[in-house]
């Protein structure tokens, strides 16, 4: 699971170019699905046979896209312009190592020296550039085109008590928990969904759940912990160590009461550890999912992440396997209910 996690984090795949993590997960599964397919938006919708066919039809969601940046305009001086693809706060941008297009170019983020600049220090992207080390705009075009995107280039880590370090653990650790359960005997014949475009508009989701047309979703996702020194016990939202994050309601769903409470008696049952996240806020592919096709009830599981959209995303392999027992006793749950 480790590597699976390994190496699905250092796959570049932001939204609208996930194509290499779609690659990859086919390549991981197609011996192990009963069929599988893209639609048009590019999301990857597997069937699992499982030993019996189930009352109630399940899908489980986990996103491909990572969040990135996509070059707009190619400076004089040869350096780039850029926009963001996806939320990502100015403040984890400044300085960071990326890599620019299928040429895996080298860059850094860079902007004008702080002491040549007056007022707020920390400057807008559109003011900040990339230097991937040309002079020219004519040197910068044979190596880049407009439209390229770029990814924080980040090592993954081992460290501390059983943590992990990575860009693009939301969600490749949600795919990587939707790989082992493909890979692994079920109870219940099972569909899966590896989502395009979650970071930009969680669109995608939806035209995979009409498809699908299921009677219950699972969400498998990352959420923001905030347990850091000098916040308040009700502003951490969710820790890291605590196992897995059950949504109640968020700026895109409020959650189904008879699901929450569900969730965490199941956990009781089975000795998983469960929280609450216990703030509204962010959303994620269960606002689109709960609403099509004529109304899907829908559950979110969320593993803890500090540093979300940074490229250092931090996870505990704990949490990650507490989320991977709580999301197959529901997905089992729900087949028989």
């Amino acid at each position: 699971m480790l590597e699976l996690i390994r190496k699905l984090s250092l796959l570049n795949g932001t939204s609208g170019r996930e194509d290499a993590v779609r690659d990859y997960i086919i390549n991981e599964i197609k011996d192990y699905a009963e069929s599988y397919e893209v639609d048009p938006l590019g999301n990857l919708i597997v069937f699992k046979k499982g030993k019996e066919v189930p009352k109630n039809k399940v899908m489980l969601d986990a996103h491909m896209d990572e969040v990135g940046f996509m070059i707009t305009n190619v400076n004089s001086d040869g350096t780039l312009g850029f926009e963001s693809i996806g939320g990502i706060d100015r403040r984890v941008m400044l300085g960071r190592a990326v890599t620019v297009g299928g040429g895996r170019i080298n860059g850094v983020i860079g902007i004008k020296p702080i002491h040549l600049t007056k007022g707020d220090k920390l400057a807008m992207p559109e003011k900040m550039y990339i230097d991937i080390g040309a002079d020219t705009a004519d040197e910068a075009k044979n190596l880049v085109s407009l439209g390229d995107c770029a990814y924080f280039n980040s090592n993954f880590e081992e460290f501390g008590n059983g943590f992990i370090k990575g860009k693009a653990l939301d969600d490749r650790a949600g795919c990587a928990i939707l790989i082992n359960m493909i890979k692994s005997e079920l109870p219940y014949d099972m569909y899966f969904n590896f989502a395009t475009g979650e970071e930009v508009g969680l669109g995608s989701a939806g035209t995979a759940a009409y498809r699908v047309n299921p009677d219950y979703a699972i969400v498998v996702e990352t959420t923001t912990a905030a347990d850091l020194a000098d916040l308040p016990e009700n502003k951490k939202v969710c820790k890291l160590g605590e196992g897995a994050v059950i949504s109640f309601m968020d700026r895109r769903t409020i959650y189904s009461r008879e699901l929450f409470d569900r969730a965490f008696e199941l956990a009781k049952e089975k000795s998983i550890k469960a929280q609450v996240k216990s703030a509204v806020a962010g959303g994620n592919n269960a606002g689109v999912i709960h609403k099509t096709a004529g109304g899907i009830k829908t559950l979110t599981v969320s593993m803890p992440c500090r540093y979300l959209h940074s490229p250092s995303c931090i996870l505990k392999l704990d949490d990650i396997t507490e989320s991977e027992r709580i999301i197959r006793a529901l997905a089992e749950d729900f087949a028989d209910a």
